[in-house]
């Protein structure tokens, strides 16, 4: 649940990338952070797991424009994907405000990719939320080993598996390169800030 701060006049809304171990959540975060200006972001918070990171920190993207005056601050996460950091992944869901779900393309990934969404889904439903009635783009990344000798997935193969009920958009990524790091980032953050303007029965400017 977005947050609101009436001393600095700002929106908070929580966005977590959520996906399996080593999909490309951390690399898209440590994109996005390194190629903002300084004064647009806020410190970055890691905590360090076996085989994975939860990392956290918070931007003020001016080009959202305002809800009622106040300005809109984005607050970025991920969650370990591995399998004994159910709680923890749970525990970042909470107040969540719109989702990203990044996708592993390799072949090997696929069955992971299914149950990472199938945990998604089970841990917003503890917190009374249904994954069709919250902002969520899917992401599909590591596009740039399509034409490696690396099996990996097709699009259609994706969409199969983790879009056909959902329906939702979903970009293509090679977020080592930065490559649809951004414009996933822009689309999911548009449409959280639409959600959450619309609970708060006001209009965004």
């Amino acid at each position: 649940m977005a947050l609101i701060d009436l001393s600095k006049r700002e929106v908070h809304c929580k966005i977590v990338y959520y996906g399996p171990g080593r999909c490309g959540k951390t690399t898209n975060l440590l994109y996005i952070y390194n190629s903002m200006n300084s004064n647009a972001k806020g410190k970055m918070l890691t905590i360090e797991t076996k085989g994975d990171r939860t990392l956290f920190f918070d931007l003020l993207p001016l080009n959202l424009g305002k809800i009622k005056g106040f300005d809109i601050r984005i607050q970025l996460y991920t969650v370990p994907g591995q399998a004994i950091y159910e709680a923890t992944r749970k525990l970042v869901l909470k107040g969540v405000d719109g989702l990203v779900f990044v996708a592993d393309s390799l072949r090997v990934r696929r069955s992971k990719n299914i149950e990472s969404l199938e945990d998604l889904k089970k841990n917003l439903r503890d917190y009374n939320l249904d994954i069709n009635n919250i902002p969520l783009v899917l992401q599909y990344n590591k596009r740039d080993l399509a034409n490696s000798p690396i099996p990996t997935l097709s699009v259609e193969e994706l969409e199969t598996d983790l879009n056909r009920e959902l329906g939702v958009e979903a970009f293509q990524a090679a977020a080592t390169k930065g490559l649809g790091v951004f414009e996933t980032l822009k689309d999911i953050s548009k449409k959280t800030v639409r959600y959450v303007a619309t609970k708060h029965l006001v209009k965004p400017k």
